[in-house]
């Protein structure tokens, strides 16, 4: 018999019944239900039960002073569990362990946070005892469903005849969209490595030196502040680069991948099927104020400048004479909103920068209220009504700015109404692709022109649309 172990701790079943077996793993749970003890082992492929009985006062003593987290080794027999005792919930849960002998492997000492619990630990402990953080269940789902989804990329990438390619980490600084992580060099004192933001250059001289499909689970490094969906620092990203392709082939080849990794990872939700949605910028900024919209939320920004330019709202009017625009955000079933709902709006705008949020209501009947409906005529609000798709019971909110800070205001606004009234759904995931972006914008935080995208890209109608631009 093997030295720790004959089975793991996942494997066994019920045609398993009646065999010696060995397990190793870690103490997860205990239940002392007096002369007759319950263990948990667990280890990286599941948990089985382990039963001690007082036919062996001494082995059972022992067992019920081991301390959670304590590595042991056990030998045993496999029993089948009485049927009211069946746990539907374990791969082992028709079977538990008769345990004859029990080894402590690696003796536990009082732990700083429970490891067998849900409930999370203060961050800093978490960070200082990592290890017993990963052992945590939900830790470690997450960290075994990543490396499935990169090893389901990595075949999906290949039958399409993409080559894999490790660039270099150690490499020279290039503009990219953050600052560089240095790296100072030993053999050129004074002179520092970049650690790449991306491996933009590396990949682009692989397709000039004709190997045509490159891709690369990729990290990337950069020297900026953690967002909700990016850990501060460093970052790994599906890499890929083509030669001799258009924009719709470069599409084609990444559909299907989203597609089948989010089907088969997205625990049942729906998933857009390809070809995705193409979305201009323009398009996208206005009906969404955002680049990445959410598809989910189906709240959808009008552009109403026109009306407010022919109504009596003097704040509006003046602030459209000087450039300004209004936007609409629909409100589905706003109206039986309370006035707290409003004001809380209202106070999230301003702390977003917003100068007010306006709002009318519709009642079912039809009849509007609201503190801007005075300055609006009959004739306006039905025109209204129907350019920002309103039905009756709805209400509205409304931004006006300067075009490119009301687009990302309403875009807020939009995001936080979608979600303090439930509106997003949970069970899908959908994609669009935002095409059309602009090559450049005015950097308020710079006071220049920058960079909108990636400054690698060609711009439509190629160099020769860039030359004549700068005219």
């Amino acid at each position: 018999m093997h030295k720790f172990r004959t089975h793991s701790c996942g494997s066994l079943s019920i045609s398993d019944v009646g065999s010696k077996v060995k397990l190793s793993g870690w103490v997860h749970r205990r239940r002392d239900h007096g002369n007759l003890l319950f263990l948990d082992i667990r280890d990286h492929y599941g948990i089985t039960q382990l039963t001690f009985t007082d036919d062996d006062k001494t082995l059972m003593d022992d067992a019920a002073r081991i301390k959670f987290e304590s590595v042991i080794t056990i030998e045993g027999e496999v029993k089948a569990r009485s049927k009211e005792t069946i746990n539907n919930s374990l791969s082992t849960g028709e079977i538990e362990i008769n345990v004859t002998l029990c080894s402590i492997e690696s003796a536990s000492d009082m732990l700083p946070f429970v490891v067998n619990s849900e409930q999370e630990a203060p961050e800093d402990l978490r960070l200082k005892y990592r290890f017993l953080d990963l052992r945590r269940q939900k830790l470690h789902h997450n960290i075994m469903l990543r490396s499935k989804i990169i090893s389901e990329m990595r075949s999906l990438m290949t039958e399409q005849g993409f080559c894999e390619f490790h660039t270099p980490i150690l490499t020279a600084s290039s503009p990219e969209g953050a600052r560089d992580f240095l790296v100072p060099s030993r053999l050129h004192p004074g002179k520092f490595y970049a650690l790449p933001q991306a491996p933009q250059q590396f990949k682009q001289l692989l397709m000039v030196s004709g190997f045509d499909k490159y891709f690369q689970i990729a990290p990337c490094f950069r020297d900026e502040d953690a967002r909700a969906d990016r850990s501060p620092g460093e970052f790994y990203q599906l890499d890929i680069e083509m030669s001799f392709v258009t924009q719709e082939d470069v599409f084609s080849s990444i559909e299907p991948v989203l597609f089948k990794i989010f089907t088969k990872f997205g625990n049942g939700k729906k998933v857009t099927n390809y070809p995705f949605p193409r979305i201009t910028y323009r398009d996208s900024m206005l009906k969404y104020g955002s680049d990445k919209p959410d598809l989910r939320n189906p709240i959808e920004i009008s552009d109403v400048t026109s009306i407010f330019e022919k109504s009596d709202f003097a704040i509006f009017k003046d602030s459209i004479k000087k450039g300004g625009v209004v936007r609409a955000i629909p409100t589905p079933g706003g109206s039986t909103q309370p006035r707290k709902f409003f004001d809380q709006m209202a106070e999230y705008a301003s702390l977003e920068g917003a100068s007010g949020l306006g709002y009318i209501q519709f009642s079912e009947d039809g009849s509007a209220k609201g503190p801007i409906v005075k300055f609006l005529s009959e004739d306006l609000i039905g025109e209204l009504k129907n350019q920002a798709s309103l039905s009756n019971g709805d209400s509205v909110f409304f931004i006006c700015d300067q075009k490119n800070i009301a687009e990302k205001l309403a875009g807020k606004i939009r995001s936080k109404t979608g979600e303090v009234l439930n509106l997003i759904s949970k069970d899908c995931f959908e994609f669009c692709w935002i095409i059309d972006f602009p090559f450049y914008e005015w950097c308020e935080d710079k006071q220049k022109i920058d960079f909108s995208h990636n400054p690698f890209s060609m711009p439509q109608g190629g160099l020769a649309a860039l030359e004549s631009a700068k005219s």
